[in-house]
């Protein structure tokens, strides 16, 4: 008799070129002398407070370097980690064909779990060059001639409202939770920014509805086809949402989010705010005061909404920013980051995270493990 585990089976699933395109079930020939045998998988409960890095599915997927942050979480106040499952480019980290595949990720989750450490999976969404490849029809498409557009960074967009990519982003969402993950976080989810911006034509409901219904639109499928799972959910939002009054041309609008996750994450890094940004000529030389300011606001706007809502004026806050360890626009070293964390919890927030594109973190900015 032939044994598989559920591990076997699950990757299975991704040995097919149509990835994600249809539901994976055992082929007939592997029906008899078969057992199968489901390995249970733990999911953890949000810690109070979350304090978390982030870290890209290539190093999840390099030993020595996952252990040391591993280590570095071990040894610190931080109790969380936010690891690619499908990145910028739209490669997916459990799937074999991607750059950074992580073979054995589904056992590297269980090892952070034995030590208590929370796993959030983090899906980059509408920016997703990988996928416009195979499906053109649901690209962002340039006006001028209808080819897909491409960011400056050649970079290129699902149409926020191409609704077959919506269930791709389910079943993402679904094949990560059977994995082991704690929580899924969802980035670019927004309509693109960074190129010529004229030049961008949206041929999926076009007409019918603004950017930030659009988007709403889709938090709202995401939310209703995860309800059945015992699921977390953030979502990153652009640091100026919590400040800005329009949705700055990409969708994004706090107010739209907040009843979708359970968490929402602003980006507030200082060196990310425009400059003379309420009078800074260099926001990156003023991390407490622009996260103090940013998250105050933010917070403002959610006991609002709150309180349409009929929500008690206690509620606790979903509010959780990505916070910057990484030097731009000044030298962010130790005092830089934790006056971004203290000004976190003068606000009267608990949560935050620290984002290195890199994954080199500042250990200094952070207490001992008690």
């Amino acid at each position: 008799m032939v044994v598989l585990t559920g591990t076997t089976i699950f990757f299975l699933a991704f040995l097919l070129p149509t990835v994600f395109e249809s539901t994976y079930s055992a082929p007939a020939s592997l029906a008899e002398g078969v057992q199968i045998i489901e390995e249970r998988v733990i999911h953890l409960d949000t810690p109070e407070p979350l304090k978390a890095i982030y870290v890209t599915s290539c190093v999840a997927g390099t030993s020595a370097w996952r252990e040391s942050l591993k280590k570095l979480i071990e040894t610190t106040e931080l109790n969380a980690i936010v690891i690619d499952i499908k990145d910028y480019t739209g490669q997916v980290s459990f799937v074999e064909t991607s750059n950074c595949f992580v073979p054995d990720l589904k056992e590297f989750i269980k090892t952070l779990h034995d030590s208590q450490i929370y796993v959030i999976g983090r899906i980059s969404v509408f920016q997703d060059p990988a996928y416009t490849k195979l499906h053109p029809e649901l690209a962002v498409k340039k006006k001028s001639d209808g080819e897909v557009w491409k960011d400056y960074k050649g970079l290129s967009f699902i149409d926020v409202g191409a609704t077959p990519y919506w269930d791709y982003i389910v079943d993402i969402s679904e094949k990560s939770y059977a994995l082991g993950f704690d929580e899924l976080n969802y980035d670019y989810v927004r309509y693109p920014s960074d190129g010529n911006m004229q030049d961008t034509s949206y041929t999926w409901a076009v007409g019918t509805t603004t950017k930030p219904l659009m988007l709403e639109s889709f938090f709202s499928y995401l939310h209703e086809n995860l309800q059945t799972y015992n699921l977390k959910t953030s979502v990153d939002l652009f640091g100026m949402t919590t400040t800005a009054t329009t949705d700055m041309g990409i969708g994004q609008l706090l107010e739209l989010a907040l009843p979708y996750f359970d968490y929402v994450s602003p980006m507030v890094y200082p060196s990310h705010y425009p400059s003379t940004w309420n009078g800074f000529a260099s926001p990156a030389e003023h991390p407490y005061e622009v996260v103090k300011i940013a998250m105050t606001r933010g917070k403002e706007r959610e006991s609002i909404l709150n309180i349409s809502n009929g929500l008690a004026t206690t509620t606790v806050s979903k509010l959780r920013p990505w916070l910057q360890d990484f030097n731009l626009g000044a030298t962010y070293d130790a005092a830089k980051v934790r006056a971004q964390i203290q000004a976190t919890y003068d606000v009267g927030l608990t949560s935050w995270m620290l984002w290195n594109a890199g994954n080199k973190y500042t250990k200094e900015a952070l207490q001992a493990q008690e």
